[in-house]
């Protein structure tokens, strides 16, 4: 897999903007990365062990470090920062947005999960 043409971070928007070398882009917002960060946290050590991770509405971005050729790190403001999101898996991640991005409120409904971070009382 070849490297992105550019990749740039909308603070404002909390979006990851990557672009790649055919012309195809793909705006991944901050919550979408984070609730599909490939680290073991997340997708778990096997099959079948992904966590859904809730309440993650208005998580930020606060860099995006490279990995290598490879990849790049993403650190959340939630301190998220184990994942390692290579070419692959964000053209993956861009790619599949709109079928991942649905199930995944499907399985927030399912459980009885919210988006939204829980209230302080």
């Amino acid at each position: 897999m070849s490297a992105p043409s550019e990749i740039r971070l909308r603070r404002a928007e909390q979006v990851l903007e990557v672009a790649w070398p055919d012309g195809t882009r793909h705006r991944l917002p901050a919550e979408y990365l984070r609730v599909e960060s490939p680290s073991a946290e997340v997708q778990g050590h096997g099959p079948g062990q992904k966590v859904i991770v809730a309440g993650r509405r208005h998580v930020g971005i606060l860099r995006v470090e490279p990995v290598g050729n490879y990849a790049v790190r993403i650190v959340f403001d939630d301190l998220h920062d184990t994942g390692i999101y290579s070419w692959d898996y964000l053209r993956t991640l861009g790619r599949e947005q709109e079928s991942r991005w649905a199930a995944y409120l499907a399985e927030l409904g399912a459980r009885g999960l919210s988006r939204d971070p829980p209230r302080r009382v």
